[in-house]
């Protein structure tokens, strides 16, 4: 009997995880789609995630809330989607070394703070976002543990999902920043800016990368300059993996939260799984999804190409 209540509790601990992890990769993602769908590429989507992080770190560092700290991970985040418009779409900067520019930014940038404020041996305590217990479907067995007992940025991680493939299929604007990606020269001949269109995909992109970031940081108590971990290279690949299309994206990002849950939980519970399996598996996985996406791809035509009228 003890077994059997063992391992359910396991097994709903490993799928509750799955969905809080999924939060910071679907943020990222589904901003990166909207960018993409636009013709951007966000090469620089982990370090706009580790600004994020750090944003929240900082604010409370100089004696913020953890909620004032999300607001500003937003705001660092579209900046930093300013600063990359601005180098890919007006200076015609190649989106690759543009992105991992930014990455490189935000190691350097992060590290040295960090050695600041460790020399000023001052203690920062991070205000954890709580749980959202939502009435009545929280209290549902099992399912209400699993659900309906997350973050208030897991819903909408999860809310954003249809909403944005409604926005991208159903809007004037979502054709045209649809559009931007396989005909800009056809928008363009309709009167709308390419570059408008483009700019503020890029800026949302980094809006959402900033966000998931910021959620990274606010589910603990501890900063380390590179707590994102890659995640932002898997929100990427989650992008091609569902094939650019929301639904899929969504099992996509499942399928990596659960291979990263089960690390953590089975590590948690000391079960004898080699660790080092575990942890590689995720990436393993991306490999294997890289590859399998390239036999049918509905990718962007014009992907990474810089549009000019001339």
């Amino acid at each position: 009997m003890l077994d059997e209540i063992l391992q359910a509790a396991i097994i709903i601990n490993i799928l509750a995880a799955t969905i809080r992890i999924s939060t910071p990769l679907l943020l990222g993602a589904m901003g990166e789609l909207v960018a993409e769908h636009s013709g951007v590429m966000n090469m620089g989507l982990e370090g706009m995630m580790m600004f994020g992080v750090f944003t929240v770190w900082l604010v409370t560092f100089v004696g913020g809330t953890t909620t004032i700290g999300i607001l500003g991970a937003m705001l660092v985040g579209a900046l930093l989607g300013l600063l990359l418009a601005f180098l890919v779409i007006y200076l015609k900067v190649d989106q690759t070394v543009a992105g991992l520019s930014i990455n490189i930014l935000a190691i350097g940038f992060n590290e040295f703070y960090v050695r600041m404020a460790n020399a000023s041996n001052i203690p920062v305590q991070i205000e954890l976002l709580p749980n959202m217990n939502i009435p009545l479907l929280s209290g549902v067995p099992i399912i209400g543990e699993i659900f309906f007992q997350q973050r208030f940025l897991t819903y909408l991680a999860f809310i954003l999902v249809p909403v944005i493939a409604w926005f991208l299929g159903r809007t004037k604007f979502g054709l045209s920043i649809r559009s931007a990606g396989e005909n800009p020269r056809a928008v363009d001949t309709r009167g709308i800016s390419v570059n408008r269109v483009r700019l503020i995909a890029t800026v949302f992109g980094g809006i959402m990368a900033g966000l998931g970031g910021a959620f990274l940081m606010s589910v603990t108590s501890r900063y380390l300059p590179e707590m994102t971990a890659g995640r932002g290279w898997l929100a990427i690949i989650i992008v091609i993996a569902g094939n650019w299309k929301p639904v899929r994206m969504v099992i996509a990002t499942f399928l990596f939260a659960f291979l990263q849950a089960l690390q953590v939980t089975l590590t948690t519970f000391e079960i004898a799984v080699p660790y080092e399996v575990l942890l590689v598996m995720p990436y393993v996985l991306a490999l294997v999804a890289l590859a399998l996406a390239r036999v049918r791809s509905a990718q962007p035509a014009k992907l990474g190409v810089p549009y000019s009228r001339e």
